[in-house]
């Protein structure tokens, strides 16, 4: 059973840093994508970074955190991270990790790429 746990998530000023934690089990990192995805109240989930989990780690990010967030991966702990840095308050919302999965495949930061999620963490960024 493919189990993804996120952790990190919190409260912060705006300008300000964290890191978000998603470890997996049951699913083995290994080229395949991981992805993070957000939500903000009343909007659509959207695709905010992807990696292609290998020897290159490929990275994806969406242009709305381009040159602030930073995906990684550590394969040892069977971890994904995104570090966010210089924090807005329009980056409020829930963040999701999210494990390749399922036949369709509409790019790395495509919801519709996916078949594993965990259950989100909060992440609330204040002016």
């Amino acid at each position: 059973q493919v189990q993804l746990v996120e952790s990190g998530g919190g409260s912060v000023q705006a300008g300000g840093s964290q890191r978000l934690s998603c470890v997996v089990s049951g699913y083995t990192l290994n080229r395949v994508y991981m992805g993070w995805f957000r939500q903000a109240p009343g909007k659509e989930r959207e695709g905010v970074a992807a990696i292609l989990i290998g020897i290159f780690g490929n990275t994806y990010y969406a242009d709305s955190v381009k040159g602030r967030f930073t995906i990684s991966q550590d394969k040892a702990k069977n971890t994904v991270y995104l570090q966010m840095d210089s924090l807005k308050p329009e980056d409020t919302a829930m963040y999701y990790c999210a494990a390749r999965g399922g036949s369709s495949w509409n790019g790395p930061l495509s919801i519709s790429s996916y078949e594993h999620w965990g259950q989100g963490t909060q992440v609330t960024v204040s002016s």
